[in-house]
């Protein structure tokens, strides 16, 4: 599907005709250029490679720096590709948010914040077990049975149990676009995005 990549911005909120406050974030979408064109006949499928954000010479390999300057363009920080693009584009195009208008819906994918280790309360929701009276002690956030012990006397692989939660991919579906901003790049969609500001997403029709 046709898309940009982005960078989260940040959340604020805006009211609509109706004077109802809806909260929002800004992505900066584009301008991402075309860094490679993928065929059926050369590469098996077809798709655009996008490149977003500048990047210093200086810490590229020669061989990222012969392959942007093919495109004849600097070198890019982020780079993606897009399947089943609309439109045809050649090497070295430039796409900007105007692919995108308002009111219509777009899926955005990120990396969401990293939480580090945590309980199963937060980690996967549990509610805590057992009462906080008649002398319990310290067991309300505990995770309970992890299984039986004569029978099968091991844990089941899968068991949601604490550890390091968040840094991953997450997709949020059917945001609707409020705002196109063009002579900025600002693209302002209803509800949150995934991952903290300034990171990397990815904003598909």
């Amino acid at each position: 599907m046709s898309g940009l990549i982005g960078r989260k911005i940040g959340m604020t909120s805006i009211f609509d005709e109706n004077g109802k406050n809806i909260p929002c974030t800004v992505i900066e979408a584009g301008p991402c250029v075309v860094t490679q064109v993928r065929t059926n006949e050369v590469d098996g499928y077809k798709a655009l490679q996008l490149g977003f954000d500048d990047k210093s010479e200086k810490h590229t390999t020669k061989a990222a720096q012969g392959h942007f300057k093919k495109a004849g363009t600097d070198v890019k920080k982020r780079v993606v590709e897009f399947k089943y693009f609309e439109q045809e584009h050649n090497l070295g195009d430039v796409l900007t948010v105007d692919l995108f208008n308002e009111g219509e819906f777009v899926d955005v994918q990120g990396v969401s914040k990293g939480k580090g280790f945590q309980g199963v309360v937060k980690r996967h929701g549990f509610g805590g077990v057992g009462q906080a009276t008649h002398g319990q002690h310290n067991r309300l956030r505990a995770p309970g049975s992890v299984g039986a012990s004569s029978y099968p006397s091991r844990v089941f692989k899968g068991m949601r149990m604490a550890g390091r939660t968040g840094g991953e991919n997450v997709t949020v579906q059917n945001l609707r676009v409020l705002k196109v901003v063009a002579e900025k790049n600002l693209l302002v969609v209803k509800g949150c995005v995934p991952g903290h500001k300034n990171s990397y997403v990815i904003i598909q029709k």
